[in-house]
């Protein structure tokens, strides 16, 4: 009866976009620390995901362990509405010392998705307050990414992404042409689009949504900072607001605290999420200039429509503290600047594979694009067998290892990666 529970798991319960009946097996942990995950069995596995992208400081972190026990201490939850408590104040605090400057409101929300929802209300409610209640429709680039939940939803890719199913009772927005990749020779028929449809749509737009730099789940895109830096550009040309999604590339994940600080520019409001705790709790948060707040405030509701039950959670807050803490301490930029080298040195046999599409590397992020639309059957099994965890997804292989990792560890999930496609190569 030992794998009664694995039983259970396996007839009763949803893991992320798998099906009910009949999944994959998920691996059965026992326990985390550092950047190993050690499976039920005994089998020991080096994590490349960051366990999507948020535990920045690996598993099992001393320091992150210190916060949550001392908050539990004092309190683990109370309301956010007509109370505020130290944890979420000083984590605003932080993060809008950390933030482009010219931001200057925090709402914190449960998740990524969440904070996305938020971001789009505040921008629907800014106009609104300004007097302009048509424009209430978001302009976006395709291949991105933005979250599960229905505002969110509507404003990822329609073809390419995860959400097609939807699209029927999405609100309808509005589509450029995906940013060119950072190698691309033609950087400027891209840019050509988005300005076409700002010129047509502007009146009725009330924020251009794009995730900075590195598309995430959406294919793993990796663009320049100058096609940033004309999008912002071209979003104050035509009044309206900009919003970055760095909810995956926020807290040092592409060589720069944030992204947005390789474009040098300053949205009207941005999110952030995933790393924010450490991967320790669900947390995010959706920061807004002071005039996008003041115009919200100007609103017939006079106040931002948003409210989660578990806003500002202290243990979340708290841990969140100690997770910026830890990072700021850290040489983290010399870390992901190693990690950037390494990763760029020991994907590139890939490149010659001929299931290999593309390699490409910003920061901490190493992918490998394989020529077909589908990954090949049994590679993450294959992966698993050399002793790593990887999530590879449509035919991308991709790594987001913990920033701790030592050289030596994050040579084993290449090198690993390398052999098992060679492998499939061989086959095929």
């Amino acid at each position: 009866m030992k794998d009664a529970w694995l039983e259970f798991d396996r007839e009763h319960i949803w893991h992320p976009y798998s099906p009910s009946v009949a999944p994959l097996p998920p691996l059965p942990v026992a326990r985390a620390l550092g950047v190993h995950i050690t499976l039920t069995d005994g089998r020991d596995l080096l994590d490349g995901m960051s366990s999507w992208w948020s535990a920045i400081h690996g598993y099992n972190h001393p320091e992150l362990n210190h916060a949550l026990k001392q908050q539990l201490e004092r309190m683990a939850h109370v309301m956010f509405g007509g109370l505020t408590h130290q944890p979420a104040v000083e984590l605003a605090q932080t993060l809008l010392q950390l933030a482009p400057k010219n931001l200057a409101h925090v709402f914190f929300a449960d998740s990524g998705s969440v904070a996305v929802e938020v971001a789009m209300k505040m921008a629907i409610q800014c106009w609104a307050g300004r007097g302009y209640p048509e424009k209430h429709r978001f302009l976006t680039v395709r291949h991105g990414y933005h979250g599960d939940t229905f505002g969110a939803m509507s404003v990822c890719d329609p073809i390419n992404g995860m959400h097609h199913l939807f699209q029927k009772v999405l609100v309808p927005q509005l589509f450029a042409m995906a940013p060119p990749l950072v190698n691309d020779a033609d950087q400027s028929t891209a840019l050509e689009d988005f300005a076409r449809l700002l010129h047509q749509h502007h009146a009725s737009i009330a924020a251009v949504i794009i995730e900075p730099l590195v598309q995430g789940a959406g294919g793993m895109r990796i663009y320049s900072a100058d096609y940033l830096a004309a999008v912002a550009k071209l979003c104050k040309t035509y009044e309206v607001l900009l919003i970055l999604d760095e909810i995956a590339t926020g807290f040092g994940r592409t060589g720069t605290l944030f992204a947005v600080e390789q474009a040098q520019v300053e949205p009207d409001i941005m999110c952030v999420g995933k790393a924010l705790t450490g991967g320790y709790l669900s947390l995010a948060a959706t920061l807004a200039s002071h005039a996008v707040a003041e115009s919200i405030d100007r609103s017939e509701s006079g106040a931002l429509m948003h409210g989660p039950t578990y806003m500002a959670n202290p243990l979340a807050c708290a841990v969140a503290n100690a997770s910026i803490d830890v990072l700021c301490k850290s040489p983290w930029q010399q870390q992901i600047r190693d990690m950037e080298l390494q990763l760029e040195r020991e994907l590139a046999p890939c490149k010659c594979l001929p299931i290999v599409a593309d390699v490409r590397v910003k920061g901490a992020i190493g992918v490998v694009e394989l020529a077909g639309e589908q990954l090949p059957e049994g590679l993450q099994q294959a992966l698993v067998a050399e002793g790593i965890w990887l999530r590879p997804f449509r035919n991308l292989v991709y790594m987001m290892p913990p920033y701790l990792i030592l050289p030596e560890e994050l040579s084993v999930i290449t090198g690993a990666v390398c052999r098992v496609l060679q492998q499939y190569s061989e086959k095929f």
